[in-house]
């Protein structure tokens, strides 16, 4: 691979030996993948106890390597327990999801890789548990029938495609803009017996359409993919949903801060939407240690700020039938 893996003319300066990498890392990761082959065979598990695929551990390899050259002082993996120390003279801290929906490997359905970008501190910890405002950069690679790249560098989201003849993304929009509205909202709807009641309340009056109190039809979407869910929000709008829930372990959900919801918050925002916990903006959060999970509700802008007025109303207020009282006409 050359200098020429990403078109930099828009990426800061001091970033650009980053971007290079994540890039070349990328490419190398769809290369794989188009190839195909045993990719979804089990290896073990990763830090937080869930199932590694092979897949995983080449994306974790491919990605450590490739940024080792980088400037990169700490990289945090999801794939990995702790922090690693790359560069002592690197000045950038840069936590990273290298394999966004690996359940999906042996379907075909598009996976991806989550980054997100800090100024590297003395130590691992200062760098990333720090509020989710201070990323200097985050983004995507989205790994399905044409690879892209999302990233903001806090100026608006550019969006990039994989030109298969070169390795290299190219820019494709300077500035990406989510639509403000769209009929269409993603959650995993056979966990509904477990959701807190505003979402509850919040999705009954989705599913009931034009006959409820929202007066509009809807469709729901599930890919099982952040990347991917994102992808689609970013370019037609609507809402996305992991809320925690009453089952053991899922309490705060199973997003984690560092590595998956403070990069798609930081691009999310940058493109005209939203992102919170359901009420409370996650860029106005920070991880207290590298794994957390919290909860997670981005997309456009209205429809975030609805269901944060559904949690923020009284318990005894929160049904399907509110709406027509007149509280949340479309």
């Amino acid at each position: 691979m050359t200098a020429e893996t990403i078109q930099t003319d828009r990426i800061p300066e001091e970033l650009r030996p980053v971007m290079r990498a994540m890039a070349e890392a990328g490419a190398r990761l769809a290369a794989i993948i188009r190839r195909g082959g045993d990719l979804a065979s089990p290896v073990g598990t990763n830090a937080d106890g869930d199932g590694q695929k092979a897949l995983d551990v080449m994306a974790d390899d491919l990605f450590r390597q490739a940024l080792a050259g980088a400037g990169v002082r700490w990289l945090a993996s999801e794939e990995q327990d702790e922090a690693v120390a790359l560069d002592p003279a690197g000045r950038l801290a840069v936590a990273i999801d290298p394999l966004d929906g690996s359940s999906n490997i042996d379907t075909n359905v598009s996976i991806g890789t989550i980054f997100s970008i800090y100024p590297a501190e003395a130590t691992a910890e200062a760098s990333f548990l720090r509020p989710a405002r201070q990323q200097i950069g985050g983004g995507y690679i989205i790994y399905g029938p044409r690879c892209a790249m999302m990233v903001t560098f806090g100026d608006g989201v550019q969006h990039y495609a994989l030109d298969p003849d070169s390795d290299g993304f190219r820019l494709v929009t300077a500035r990406q803009e989510m639509p403000e509205s769209a009929l269409e909202f993603a959650i995993n709807a056979s966990n509904y017996r477990h959701w807190p009641q505003p979402i509850r309340a919040y999705i009954d009056d989705c599913l009931a359409g034009s006959d409820g109190p929202r007066e509009q039809n809807f469709n729901m979407r599930w890919i099982a993919s952040l990347v991917a869910e994102t992808h689609r929000i970013l370019i037609r709008g609507g809402v996305f949903l992991y809320p925690g829930d009453a089952r053991e372990g899922y309490g705060s959900g199973r997003l984690r801060m560092l590595y998956e919801c403070a990069p798609i918050a930081l691009l999310v925002e940058q493109a005209g939407g939203r992102a919170t916990d359901g009420l409370v903006p996650i860029l106005d959060q920070g991880a207290a240690r590298l794994h957390q999970r919290t909860p997670f509700v981005f997309g456009s802008a209205e429809k975030v700020a609805r269901i944060a007025a559904y949690h923020e109303l009284p318990q005894t207020e929160v049904s399907a039938l509110f709406g027509h009282r007149g509280l949340f006409r479309a």
